[in-house]
């Protein structure tokens, strides 16, 4: 991308907190390139990223376009997109802290506990039938809650938001947590309504994942199993998060 047209460099890799910002950017119509680390290699915590994002977790931007300003952080990312564009998030007082508040919801709850679901249910070398009873299960009540609020509203806050990318980025890799939602209709209409738009399908290529699987080719499965052995080989040094999944 010619430099006069870059705005944003998105340091990222294929995880829901790296997708909600790349689903983000492409609703957002902004012109962005990517930069993807390579987690099993722990590019994250190389010198040249840390000083982007010191805690060495993606995804993290670099806004030129506002004198090669940083943001790391997902949820910190997205309020500062809609604040710079003026989109995917009110202006006034109450319809901001409505979407703060499903913003917040995602942060502190669904992607934390799936985050837990998945390394002990997916990445931990033995099954400890307690710890992945107890992951899932508050993953479970918490899409509960989402269904039920999705019962009375098309979408978490008024119109749609940043708050439905976050959370949708996480939904929609339920079966990698081992976690159904057949019986919650409500989550599932919200879910499959917000894949068909076109920015969301593209965001969810840049990268493209192994943790929603499509045709179950040999390539496919070979990719799932490469991704899985980083994984445990990450949470077996230590550089796995397992609040957060990256």
């Amino acid at each position: 991308m010619p430099l006069e047209t870059l705005m944003i460099s998105l340091y990222t890799a294929a995880t829901p907190n790296g997708h909600k910002v790349s689903i983000a950017l492409e609703e957002l119509a902004l012109p962005y390139e990517m930069r993807i680390l390579d987690l099993g290699k722990k590019e994250q915590k190389e010198a040249g990223f840390l000083a982007v994002n010191p805690n060495g977790r993606i995804p993290a931007i670099v806004d030129h376009e506002a004198g090669d300003f940083v943001v790391f952080e997902s949820g910190a990312i997205l309020i500062y997109l809609a604040e710079k564009t003026g989109k995917l998030m009110p202006a006034d007082a109450k319809g901001r802290s409505q979407v703060l508040q499903w913003l917040m919801f995602q942060m502190g709850g669904v992607g934390p506990m799936m985050g837990q679901a998945n390394v002990f249910f997916r990445y931990f070398p033995e099954k400890i039938q307690p710890a992945i009873d107890r992951y899932q299960g508050e993953v479970r009540r918490l899409f509960g809650v989402l269904n039920g609020h999705l019962a009375r509203n098309e979408f978490l806050a008024g119109e749609y938001s940043i708050a439905d990318i976050a959370n949708w980025a996480w939904v929609n890799v339920h079966a990698w947590a081992g976690v159904a939602i057949d019986d919650l209709p409500h989550l599932s209409r919200w879910l499959e309504e917000i894949r068909t738009r076109p920015a969301v399908a593209r965001g969810l290529e840049r990268p493209a994942s192994t943790m929603t699987p499509g045709a179950d080719s040999a390539e496919n499965r070979r990719a799932t199993e490469d991704f899985v052995a980083n994984a445990r080989k990450m949470l077996q040094t230590g550089r796995l998060s397992i609040g957060k999944g990256e």
